[in-house]
């Protein structure tokens, strides 16, 4: 295999939320090609559009060592191929390894002798190993830790976060063996200034990012709780987690929606392996059941708080505002509000959808409701704030109660105004 980083000649599969972070920062040191199978992303990064807003076109075009491609022969020449594609669950809660199974044909076809595949999707212990490797054999003809060799780095990109960035965020690294996860962590170690962490095997990287979103889950899970139980007792949650983080080991986590493409997806992961080894996990499972009927809960408090006000639910005018997975990106996949709006749908209320983000055409797409671009005075019975957005922030809460009629259910799920300014939160 080859000895040292600087002699890797380096491709990035997938150019989403970890690939195109991760090539950019690639290309500001060495050469570097962006690989995708779609061929209109390639298009938009040579014209340096980023449609998910996390780059400008300086950024996409300040390198001349950098090339982006979706033709499979311009990546035949690599020796080193890092796969950042999506990793989703199914309808049924299940992981979905077809975008990760089918990257992983595409490298065996063309990986030659002493060649390097690194994995950065976020997967169950043992995965790459057990489902990957097999794969580049078929279709390489090659055998691992032999003719070719594996390294494993989770990712850790945070979408939207412009302190917490790819070269500050310790990376963990790891090798099929001593010399394969020395070469990936001195690769990592060219872009990531505060250093690695690297793992005594490939399954202990695997398990160790997928318990970092399983653990932020399960704390979500407890306040969600919590929130309900409080909601309960008529006393306010922020007005308790206040006074509780005023002991220095309290966890300041707040209750909320939990969506995004990590949280509410990776512990699947988890407990799928579980059940694949003959154990049933009981607090994950429970977390996330929790979690996933926080939207419900959400309709259903709306709903009784306008039939406090003698606003029918059946008739009210309800504005959500936010769609997207979280505060200031473009991604509407795997939002929370997703379980919101299915809710209201059924209690048959008027809906109108408006983020400033966010796609109107994907919104249309995913909702069969074409958002509002305009928002109008005096209209609405109900307004549920669902991201953090900066724009809504400026926005200001007298801006937006003036959208409202003078009979109105102002639902904050954010906290991003003050309690006192709103009629409730969670």
């Amino acid at each position: 295999m080859i000895n040292k980083a600087k002699d890797l000649k380096l491709v990035i599969i997938g150019l989403g939320y970890v690939g195109l972070p991760l090539v950019l920062e690639f290309a500001k040191k060495r050469e570097v090609i962006g690989f995708d199978i779609s061929k209109n992303r390639i298009k938009q990064l040579n014209l340096g559009i980023d449609k998910n807003f996390e780059f400008s076109k300086k950024e996409i075009q300040n390198s001349k060592k950098l090339n982006f491609t979706f033709n499979k022969d311009d990546i035949k020449h690599a020796n080193c191929y890092i796969i950042t594609v999506p990793t989703p669950i199914d309808q049924f809660k299940k992981p979905d390894l077809r975008p990760l199974l089918k990257a992983s044909k595409t490298i065996g076809k063309i990986i030659k002798k002493g060649d390097l595949i690194i994995y950065e999707s976020t997967v169950y212990p043992g995965c790459v190993e057990e489902e990957c490797v097999p794969i580049l054999e078929k279709f390489s003809k090659k055998k691992f830790n032999l003719d070719f060799f594996c390294g494993y780095s989770p990712e850790r990109i945070n979408p939207g976060d412009k302190v917490h960035t790819i070269s500050n965020i310790k990376k963990i690294t790891s090798g099929s063996t001593a010399k394969a996860a020395d070469l990936v962590d001195n690769l990592y170690n060219e872009i990531v200034s505060v250093g690695t962490f690297k793992a005594s095997s490939i399954k202990v990287a695997e398990a160790a990012k997928v318990i970092e979103n399983t653990q932020r889950d399960l704390n979500i899970a407890l306040i969600n709780e919590l929130s309900i139980l409080f909601g309960k007792m008529n006393i306010d949650t922020q007005s308790v987690l206040d006074a509780a983080e005023s002991k220095w080991n309290f966890l300041p986590f707040k209750p909320g929606l939990v969506g995004g493409h990590c949280i509410g997806v990776d512990p699947y992961y988890l407990t799928h392996k579980a059940k694949k080894i003959g154990y049933k996990p009981k607090i994950i499972l429970a977390g996330r059941k929790i979690n996933d009927n926080m939207g419900t809960h959400v309709a259903l408090e709306l709903a009784k708080k306008l039939k406090e006000k003698d606003i029918e639910i059946e008739r009210a005018k309800i504005l959500i505002m936010g769609l997207t997975f979280k505060e200031n990106c473009a991604d509407i996949r795997n939002s929370g509000i997703q379980s919101v709006i299915k809710k209201l749908k059924k209690l048959d209320c008027k809906l109108d959808l408006h983020d400033p983000w966010a796609d109107k055409n994907e919104i249309k797409e995913a909702y069969n409701i074409f958002p509002s671009s305009e928002l109008h005075q005096n209209t609405y019975d109900g307004i549920i704030i669902a991201v953090k957005h900066n724009k809504f922030k400026k926005m200001g809460i007298k801006a937006i109660k003036k959208l409202c009629k003078k009979n109105h259910v102002i639902y904050d799920l954010k906290y991003l105004f003050k309690k006192n300014q709103t009629n409730m939160r969670l």
